[in-house]
């Protein structure tokens, strides 16, 4: 969405902004209007549809100042790394960051991007906005059936599936008119994590996830 918040884009524009071929490109914008998450205008540029209009800077600054608590808290409880991400084109982005004051942590900085082939964060993008299921290839790290299943269970882990020695846990985050903003993870070594992330910290992360979503 970053790729096209700023101002309208021509599709040649967008193949270059997100590194994709032009094909592949079309495909995913095409399917995101037929969603209303993007829009043509009469030239065919590309700008953010009506059903994620409110997904600008300022519900972004919104969404930023909300979580901020509420990662704190979560960092606070669990001693591990929390993070904010919402989507951009076809990949994520980290907005918000917050590290444990000591021990080893795993540091995502601000502004990082990242593919949605593996990790718990891009399980949960997919799970929760089936439109971009069409990105899903042979290379990812996993399935539609389990996507079916993080959209069941409302929460996504992964083990050195991203980076060997990293494991993660997320959670999809809602604004007050139910629609799917943004991910909530946290992420640390996968010694302390594993096997099972949801199962150390599962009821906390989707404590904040709630939280987070009832202040937007």
């Amino acid at each position: 969405m970053n790729t096209v918040s700023a101002e309208p884009c021509s599709l040649s524009e967008l193949c270059e902004r997100t590194e994709l071929p032009r094909a592949t490109t079309h495909r995913l914008a095409s399917a995101l209007e037929t969603h209303r998450i993007l829009s043509r205008d009469s030239n065919g540029r590309w700008s953010i549809g009506p059903a994620f209009a409110s997904i600008g800077s300022d519900a972004k600054d919104h969404l930023i100042s909300a979580a901020t608590p509420v990662m704190a808290d979560l960092v606070a409880r669990t001693g591990e790394s929390v993070q904010i991400y919402q989507l951009t084109g076809a990949t994520r982005t980290c907005i918000a960051a917050q590290e444990p004051p000591s021990g080893l942590q795993n540091t995502v900085p601000v502004g990082s991007q990242m593919s949605l082939a593996a990790g718990s964060a891009a399980k949960v993008f997919l799970a929760f906005a089936p439109q971009l299921q069409e990105s899903l290839t042979d290379e990812a790290a996993f399935t539609r059936q389990d996507l079916d299943q993080v959209r069941e269970a409302g929460l996504a882990e992964s083990v050195a599936e991203r980076e060997v020695g990293l494991a993660s846990l997320s959670a999809p985050v809602f604004n007050s008119a139910g629609m799917f903003v943004a991910v909530i993870s946290i992420s640390g070594p996968a010694e302390r994590l594993r096997p099972h992330p949801a199962k150390k910290w599962g009821a906390q992360l989707q404590e904040a996830a709630s939280e987070l979503s009832s202040r937007l």
